[in-house]
């Protein structure tokens, strides 16, 4: 079985953890909350599955480096920790260090799971699955084949693969469990909507007018004098009397005449404007909080 550093299996690995990087975080026991190391990197197998935690003990165990399968840790974001499932210090210092300089071989992985494997998590195997093979051995909890009850277990090199043992690569729910509460927020948007429609048009009144107009208008005015030489006799020729002498004067007058124009009066211009505004409202959320009941037991929430 092949294993490759993250890194080199998936350059951008971080994009399928939100961001996250698990190299770099703390590794500290679980229950005892002591720092073990750092980690340094992790190793994928073929098909991208987490199999070990490369540990840096640091000053724990000073310079060592050495493999924590992925079924011995859980992972906690929120904390930006990892924390170790039952390893002791004892058991790290029998950890054979890991050189990243040596190729992983199945020798290797092996002493890796001695040290990590409990034995009498196999001591309640039904004797019916003994094969002839192996005379009193029984199965794995999947099937495989492995040494007398009681005793710590062993494979074959070629059949091994690492679904034999999920306690040691396999996702420990009970240790990785998530819940999430969840919350109600108000999400403002807007709708344009037709309020109202405004019309605008033109009709013709009518009205009276007046306008005064300056006439005039001729009238004959007839005025008796008497001369100053009257009472004076004149000679005949000079007293032409005749009859039927008429004098015509043409008498005139104005009227007025009206006539209509039209002459542009003003103008009215139609035109929109927008005005703002801000419209509060209210909404009832709801929102999950955490309810915790421990009995006595001591809880550490973080």
């Amino acid at each position: 079985m092949v294993l490759y550093k993250l890194e080199d299996f998936e350059p951008s690995y971080q994009e399928s953890f939100d961001g996250h990087d698990i190299k770099g975080l703390g590794v500290y026991t679980q229950g005892t909350d002591e720092k073990v190391g750092t980690v340094s990197d992790v190793l994928v197998d073929e098909e991208g599955h987490f199999r070990y935690l490369v540990v840096d003990l640091g000053f724990w165990i000073f310079g060592k480096k050495v493999l924590l399968p992925l079924g011995r840790a859980r992972i906690d974001y929120n904390v930006d920790r990892v924390y170790t499932i039952g390893l002791t210090r004892e058991q790290a210092e029998d950890l054979p260090e890991f050189d990243e300089r040596q190729t992983l071989d199945y020798d290797y992985e092996e002493r890796v799971r001695g040290v990590y494997r409990q034995p009498t998590d196999y001591n309640n195997l039904p004797v019916e699955a003994a094969t002839p093979l192996e005379p009193l051995a029984g199965l794995d909890p999947l099937g495989a084949p492995v040494a007398s009850l009681g005793t710590t277990p062993t494979y074959a090199r070629d059949s091994y693969t690492y679904d034999n043992e999920p306690a040691l690569y396999g996702l420990n729910e009970q240790d990785h469990q998530t819940l999430r509460l969840y919350e109600e927020r108000l999400i403002a948007s807007k709708r344009r909507q037709k309020t109202g429609e405004v019309t605008i048009g033109k009709h013709v009144e009518t009205d009276t007018a007046r306008i005064a107009v300056p006439v005039e208008r001729e009238r004959v005015v007839i005025e008796r004098v008497t001369p100053a030489d009257a009472g004076t006799a004149v000679s005949g020729r000079e007293a032409d009397f005749r009859e039927g002498e008429v004098a015509r004067i043409e008498i005139h007058e104005e009227t007025p005449e009206i006539r209509k124009e039209a002459f542009l009066r003003e103008e009215v211009r139609v035109r929109k404007v927008v005005d703002q505004d801000t419209v509060e409202t209210q909404e009832t959320v709801r929102r999950e909080e955490l309810d915790v009941n421990s009995g006595n037991l001591p809880i550490e929430e973080r």
